[in-house]
């Protein structure tokens, strides 16, 4: 490929979602009400899976550091693209563009390495329970959220350093934040070096965990093929079916979005599947693990009838209790006490 001319670049200027400006209302209006619902709903999670003590195990605590990570996820990027959105400068400065795609990649990468935390857990559950307390222990989570933490920071650190050592032949990316497939396609010359490491690290970093999880589940499959009590069916059903919605939704993206070369990126495309990937799939993440989870759904309602008890008034808390005669000799019935 002809090398293009280089520009010294000192900023970007991201493009955003569309560049009509009678549709930036509407997009900020949609990404703001999906980005408010997405924190608000990981939140609630993770006030759930922390406060309630029925939901004080391991595979909760992944849980709660899974929202953790979408929250995070979303934040890294939406705040900056709201702004941009309303404003006729939608620049970025390089280091803030090459911070924010070190801090992507890696929580990113991050959600990966949880839900594959979270299938092991769920392996060990169902495959072998007499053993799981044994096995799986909030000790052992903390250990391996720690050390994954640190393996997806080098990695995104790897892939941000030669990122700042490529030449670009301009400055607009077609995108809404500072992601590597459009840093990639506006280098100058073709990158060969990150696209192998797209394909060796990608494969280790993000592949290998996903055949993880799919080796977990066969077992799971097989487990759940022989059992016989139907509670336990419905249990293992229930925690099961909403991961491997969200490993569905997340892989899917994924492997569109960087295991590819990038002659066959489609920026346009891609930014419709980082829509799904960075906002969509956090907003609905909540959803997913609380309709079909019947211990969260139970900790939910819980959660909302402290939250209402505290807020009765004094007065009307102070009778609950009172022998009824006492009650009505004030001239208050049962169902003034009730209401």
């Amino acid at each position: 490929m002809a090398t293009r001319n280089r520009t010294e670049v000192t900023e970007f200027v991201l493009l955003g979602l569309s560049s009509r400006p009678e549709m930036q209302p509407v997009i900020f209006g949609v990404v703001l009400t999906m980005y408010l619902a997405a924190v608000w709903g990981n939140t609630l999670l993770v006030l759930v899976a922390c406060s309630d003590p029925r939901l004080q195990t391991p595979m909760y605590f992944l849980l709660s550091q899974l929202s953790l990570i979408d929250i995070s996820l979303t934040t890294i990027i939406v705040p900056q693209m709201l702004v941009h959105t309303l404003s006729v400068n939608r620049t970025i400065s390089y280091n803030r563009c090459m911070v924010q795609l070190f801090s992507f990649m890696a929580v990113g990468s991050m959600e990966v390495h949880l839900l594959a935390a979270m299938a092991y857990d769920r392996y060990v559950a169902i495959c072998d329970p007499l053993r799981y307390s044994a096995i799986v222990s909030r000790n052992l989570c903390l250990r391996i959220t720690l050390t994954s933490w640190a393996v997806v920071s080098l990695n995104s650190l790897l892939y941000s350093v030669l990122v700042t050592r490529l030449s670009f032949c301009g400055n607009q990316l077609t995108h809404f934040f500072c992601d590597i497939t459009p840093l990639l396609k506006l280098s100058c010359t073709r990158p060969v070096v990150n696209e192998m490491l797209i394909f060796t690290e990608g494969v280790a970093v993000v592949v290998s965990p996903f055949f993880f999880i799919f080796g977990s589940y066969v077992r799971i499959g097989v487990a759940i093929a022989h059992m016989h009590s139907v509670a336990a069916l419905q249990k293992a059903l229930s925690t099961c079916s909403s991961h491997v919605l969200v490993v569905m939704f997340l892989f899917g993206s994924l492997v569109h979005m960087y295991l590819k070369p990038s002659s066959s990126y489609n920026l346009d495309q891609d930014r419709q599947v980082a829509i799904f990937y960075t906002l969509i799939s956090p907003m609905l993440s909540p959803l997913i693990y609380s309709l079909r989870n019947q211990e969260v759904k139970g900790a939910l309602g819980r959660l909302f009838r402290k939250l209402l008890l505290r807020k009765r008034p004094a007065w009307i808390s102070g009778k609950q209790g009172m022998p009824m005669h006492l009650l009505r000799s004030k001239g208050w019935s049962a169902d003034t006490v009730d209401g």
